[in-house]
This record gives structure tokens, C-alpha cells and sequence, in this order.
């Protein structure tokens, strides 16, 4: 598996306050998408998207995999946990949530193939 960091996620109580932040900060050019001020920001490297109504704030970090189903055999079989795979999300792939043995939260992500 190659492991290189591929999207990040930013949860949020307030999406829009959020994104003015790193706008500001960084100026991260912003895409909107779904509900009032959520979406994705293109950052150097990689997309972060952005969604709000999250209560526990936090960044969470996803991992590039080139078969999601094969990694998230590779997770359970070193005694992690899954949830469900996403569906594939245009322009960006595939996403699944995970947890090492200890509870460590990380994504695993297979890009969507050009």
C-alpha cells in the first residue's frame, strides 16, 4: 500500500467560520458544495474538504490506497476496524473510516482513476 497523505477532512461546528479562517490564513482558494458554507478547499497538495455540524472538531487524515477493499482487509486482519465504504464521490474517489487497535481515527482513500 503506498500511504501518502491524499485528502484531508476539516469537521466543524461552523463550516463558514471555518472557512474564513483558512481562507485567511492560507488563502486557500474554497469550492462550495452541499449545505451553506461546506465544500473543499484546494490546498498546496492536497483537497480538504469541509463540512460543519461536526461535534467533536477535528482534521481528519486519509491515506492513499489503489484498492479500498484490499486495504480495508489489511486494516481488520491487523486487528483495526472499518466502517462501510463510501460510494465513489465525483472527483475524488472512494473513502472509508477506520481505527487502529488503540483507536487512532484515519481514512483510507483510493483516488477516483482518470
Amino acid at each position: 500500500m503506498a500511504g501518502e497523505v491524499s485528502y484531508l477532512e476539516i469537521g466543524t461546528k461552523k463550516a463558514e467560520s471555518t472557512r474564513h479562517f483558512f481562507e485567511q490564513l492560507f488563502g486557500w482558494s474554497f469550492y462550495p458544495m452541499g449545505n451553506k458554507g461546506e465544500g473543499w478547499f484546494q490546498t498546496p497538495s492536497v483537497k480538504a474538504g469541509l463540512h460543519g455540524n461536526d461535534p467533536k472538531p477535528q482534521f481528519f487524515i486519509f491515506f492513499s490506497v489503489p484498492n479500498l477493499e484490499l486495504a480495508i482487509a489489511r486494516v481488520k486482519e491487523l486487528g483495526g476496524e472499518t466502517d462501510e465504504p463510501g460510494p465513489d464521490e465525483p472527483g475524488f474517489g472512494r473513502f472509508c473510516a477506520c481505527r487502529d487497535p488503540q483507536g487512532i481515527c484515519f481514512g483510507l482513500h483510493q483516488p477516483r482513476e482518470n
